[in-house]
């Protein structure tokens, strides 16, 4: 008999986003309209309060491009078409002690919303439309604002991706 059909072995509780025994992957979504990008102004930890990407974690059985589909949905109400991958992001929150407090790998997906206004629900409080610069005086994780200048300069270079 192994460990992982012994019902007698206690496993250890990998559902807590905090001090977890593994990464979460999260996804990020760099959304645009036109020149302007979606920001939104967090209502849950990490990060309380600061304008970042919406996003959230992957549940099992949920590509990553549904993923970020389904977090856009939930956070503002708008409806996005995922055009790729801008990048990974490794997010690591020590606590005071060092600890590791939270741990998400984070893959960024740009997409286009052609339509309609953010109303926020789930966990943003705010949402907003900035351009590439103005996301860039907004944000205070400086990978938000790399992403955000990474994915502009993707648009730049492939303009015909997803528009």
């Amino acid at each position: 008999m192994t460990a992982s059909s012994d019902p007698t072995v206690t496993r250890p509780d990998r559902s807590s986003r905090e001090y977890p025994d593994r990464p979460w992957v999260g996804v990020g979504v760099v959304v645009w309209r036109g020149d302007r990008v979606l920001l939104i102004r967090r209502g849950k930890a990490p990060r309380l309060g600061q304008w970042s990407l919406p996003g959230g974690a992957q549940s099992v059985g949920e590509t990553v491009f549904e993923t970020a589909i389904r977090e856009v949905r939930e956070e503002t109400g708008l409806e996005v078409v995922p055009t790729g991958i801008v990048t990974v992001v490794d997010a690591i929150t020590p606590d005071a002690e060092g600890r590791v407090h939270y741990h998400y790998t984070l893959v960024e997906v740009a997409a286009d919303s052609a339509e309609g206004n953010p109303v926020c629900a789930d966990d943003a409080l705010e949402a907003c439309w900035a351009t590439a610069e103005e996301a860039g005086d907004l944000t205070e994780w400086d990978e938000t604002r790399r992403v955000i200048l990474m994915s502009a300069e993707q648009r730049k270079a492939h303009p015909a991706s997803g528009r």
